[in-house]
């Protein structure tokens, strides 16, 4: 007997949430890899391009456009799906992953909406004013950090090689390598000196064969994303120091 999927494309029944403007989009693929493999949606060598976007009584394939920010710093994401009729919609990460599962759906969900909630109380976490009046309090130096006025759209950098560091990734559960810096300059007419930053070791970064004390110049977009260390590794791969700033991308990377 052929057993039938439930692979229903009825854009009636699916409950969109559009994006209110303008969304990131990815530079090139290797951009899209380090997103899609940051968002826990893939683990393969090669990459997913579908994914499952499943509702109580159907479910449609759907691509990933590109993500909004959100929080302090940008360094919360929304992605933005494409279906194939050529609608878009804003889901979490983690709720997009969580119905590529066999099992989504068993359980009942009270409606579409969810995918939003979750961004909400993680904008909540985000904003605590009270621990970061005491961060203030107790550490000048950070709260003279917390002030820089970082660019929006992509700049010119100067720094040097740190350390390779593991990273905790909680969308996949996994530790990342990362590359973290030090002295990184944003270069302009007024230079911004960010201090401390760090960046996903792509493989794109894995072929310059980077070395701690290595001058670098590039270019990437910043935004306010805190270095996570991780889980259950050797103290050489921790970073002592708070990373609070994260460049994404960087691209036209050379050693100075």
């Amino acid at each position: 007997m052929a057993i039938t999927l439930p692979h229903i494309e009825d854009a009636n029944r699916t409950a969109y949430l559009p994006p209110k403007g303008e969304f990131e989009q990815f530079t090139d693929e290797s951009h899209y890899a380090e997103k899609v493999r940051e968002w826990g949606l893939s683990s393969t060598k090669e990459v997913k391009k579908e994914f499952w976007y499943k509702e109580r009584d159907h479910q449609r394939l759907v691509t990933i456009k590109g993500y909004e920010t959100y929080g302090q710093g940008g360094e919360f994401n929304t992605i933005i799906v494409e279906f194939q009729d050529g609608n878009l919609s804003c889901i979490h990460p983690a709720y997009l992953k969580e119905m590529q599962a066999s099992s989504f759906g068993k359980v009942s969900f009270s409606n579409v909406a969810e995918p939003s909630s979750a961004p909400v109380q993680k904008s909540e976490k985000v904003n605590a004013p009270k621990q970061k009046a005491v961060k203030k309090d107790e550490a000048p130096k950070k709260e003279k950090q917390a002030k820089i006025q970082l660019p929006e759209e992509k700049v010119h950098f100067t720094g040097t090689v740190k350390q390779f560091a593991l990273s905790w990734n909680h969308f996949n559960e996994e530790n990342d390598e990362v590359v973290v810096l030090e002295n990184v300059v944003i270069e302009q007419e007024n230079p911004i000196e960010v201090g401390l930053a760090w960046c996903a070791h792509s493989k794109t970064l894995k072929k310059f064969e980077l070395a701690p004390g290595e001058k670098l110049e590039f270019d990437g977009k910043i935004v306010k994303k805190k270095l996570p260390n991780g889980k259950d590794v050797e103290e050489e791969f921790i970073v002592g120091d708070p990373v609070l700033y994260k460049v994404n991308n960087p691209s036209k990377m050379k050693k100075s």
